[in-house]
């Protein structure tokens, strides 16, 4: 499982976030669960300024490589965090282990 630390201030409906890029409906503060082409199977779930994310990956491979891109963009608006904001975020939380 991952956290992805929300950015101070960054106040996005995540859950309309996922609705918008996913197709997926539900309470995020509760958890949701969904599946994404090429991805797999999304646990998602907010607990104050952090999103906990964790993935099972799909049984076939896949070549279709923009869900990526498009996963990075659902990850920016959510977090309001780019990706080099969020892997500083993960060499933190490493070390503080």
């Amino acid at each position: 499982m991952r956290e992805y630390k929300i950015k101070r201030g960054h106040n996005a409906d995540v859950g309309s976030l996922i609705s918008k890029y996913f197709g997926a409906k539900g309470d995020i503060y509760k958890g949701m669960n969904f599946e994404v082409e090429c991805i797999g199977t999304i646990d998602m779930r907010r607990e104050k300024n952090s999103l906990f994310v964790d993935i099972e990956p799909p049984k076939t491979v896949c070549g279709d490589y923009s869900i990526i891109k498009e996963w990075n963009t659902f990850l920016v608006e959510a977090t309001g965090k780019d990706t080099k904001e969020r892997k500083k975020d993960f060499g933190k939380i490493k070390k503080e282990k």
